[in-house]
């Protein structure tokens, strides 16, 4: 009893070990590892940041300005009137002071630029997102393809040792005289060909895991264990999917106000064609022939007459661009409706391959079973039992495929919705 007791607690010591060792990666912790490690997000989190200081040196408009100057002359000529004559005497000569500017009205000017920065801010929050949905896409296509190639290399390994089987088959009827050599020799070089297509899937797929390793920043050991359920997928309304492409699709939104931005951009180029009032205040202290302060409030309103048609130039470039940010927008929304109805075909068509291929997989099964009963009994040659091997083996890789290709385009469509 003691040593059944033993025993059990060694194969429950040795299951947890295995548990242990063997890691588990789902495909949200691939994206979350991604997001937490990509430079692409760090930077675009720096952006916002620069964005931000943006706004905060075009709202420095709104403040009051305070500008403090000094002059010093160690020798100033001065004229002075004696008896109604002028003499000059060249004294030493210094004056300090400072000036406060308000901007009190501009036409809107300086509330359509911190606008349009403010919108810059914006704009570079929908960028972070947009990097984020595109490396989440990216984590997605890599991760699936490590799981079709993990299933590729046991589809081939299957294959590699079922052709082995054949051959060593093939041999032992060589020897009773049944079969010839040639058999034999075709066999071998199926098994040379099985373990060269079993060297190249497990190449795929030690590069895809190379490649989702520094996206996620992690050590992926060989017992990682992944989703395979991943692959398959199914697919919503294509109307309520195209409704929700257009309306949250990042490209978009950053397209929308990239025109706000302009429109305000043009808004201000107008307003500077009419100047600005402001409040001027002063003080000074002179000390030359004479020590005296000078103290001045007012207000200003300064109009640009002529600037060799500068802000007329710059209010037609402004005028231009936000032209062109309603055009890119319209081009964008094309753009994506175009991509959405092709991922919306193929996705249609990968349905029909992969019950194609379905169908395909259980009739090759029932075929070579067939073969394998006939060639024992010298009714099927080995071409026959090869090529239904094969077709099995085809069958198989292909459904992977269209699984694989299916789950792409509904990848790609949640990335262009927008989602992680």
């Amino acid at each position: 009893m003691k040593r059944i007791l033993k025993q059990s607690l060694w194969l429950w010591a040795f299951i947890a070990l295995q548990t242990l060792s063997a890691q588990t990666l789902t495909l949200h912790t691939a994206i979350s590892k991604t997001l937490a490690h990509h430079p692409d997000v760090k930077t675009f989190m720096l952006r916002i940041q620069q964005a931000e200081q943006g706004y905060n040196a075009a709202y420095a408009d709104y403040l009051p300005q305070v500008d403090l100057s000094a002059t010093y002359a160690p020798t100033q000529t001065f004229a002075l009137p004696v008896n109604g004559q002028f003499h000059t005497v060249d004294e030493e000569a210094w004056n300090a002071g400072v000036t406060v500017h308000q901007k009190v009205w501009d036409f809107a000017k300086t509330s359509s630029l911190v606008a349009a920065s403010k919108i810059d801010e914006d704009i570079s929050k929908l960028s972070l997102e947009e990097v984020k949905a595109l490396l989440a896409y990216k984590v997605k296509s890599l991760y699936e393809l490590l799981v079709v190639q993990k299933e590729a290399i046991a589809v081939r390994q299957k294959d590699l040792e079922a052709k082995k089987a054949f051959y060593a088959q093939s041999k032992a009827l060589v020897k009773q005289g049944l079969k010839t050599q040639a058999d034999a020799s075709r066999f071998l070089s199926s098994v040379y060909v099985a373990e060269d297509t079993l060297a190249i899937a497990k190449a795929s797929f030690e590069k895809a895991k190379m490649s989702l390793s520094l996206y996620t920043g992690m050590t992926l050991p060989d017992s990682t264990t992944l989703q395979a359920g991943s692959i398959k997928k199914h697919f919503t309304s294509a109307k309520s999917a195209e409704r929700e492409v257009l309306a949250h699709n990042y490209r978009m939104q950053l397209d929308r106000r990239t025109v706000d931005k302009n429109r305000l951009l043009h808004h201000a180029s107008e307003a500077a064609h009419f100047g600005s009032v402001d409040i001027v205040a002063s003080h000074t202290r002179f000390d030359t022939l004479n020590s005296y302060n000078s103290d001045y409030v007012g207000v200003s309103y300064n109009l640009p007459l002529y600037h060799g048609g500068r802000l007329t130039a710059q209010e037609q470039q402004a005028k231009i661009g936000y032209q062109i940010a309603r055009e890119q927008s319209a081009s964008t929304a094309l753009a994506l409706t175009e991509e959405f109805r092709s991922l919306v075909i193929d996705i249609r068509r990968y349905d029909k391959s992969i019950r194609a291929k379905k169908a395909q997989l259980t009739s090759a099964r029932k075929t070579r079973k067939v073969l394998e009963a006939r060639y024992k009994e010298g009714l099927a040659t080995y071409i026959e039992l090869l090529d239904s091997t094969t077709l099995v083996l085809n069958a198989k890789l292909g459904l992977l495929e269209a699984y694989y290709s299916k789950s792409l385009a509904i990848d790609r469509i949640d990335y262009l919705k927008g989602k992680i």
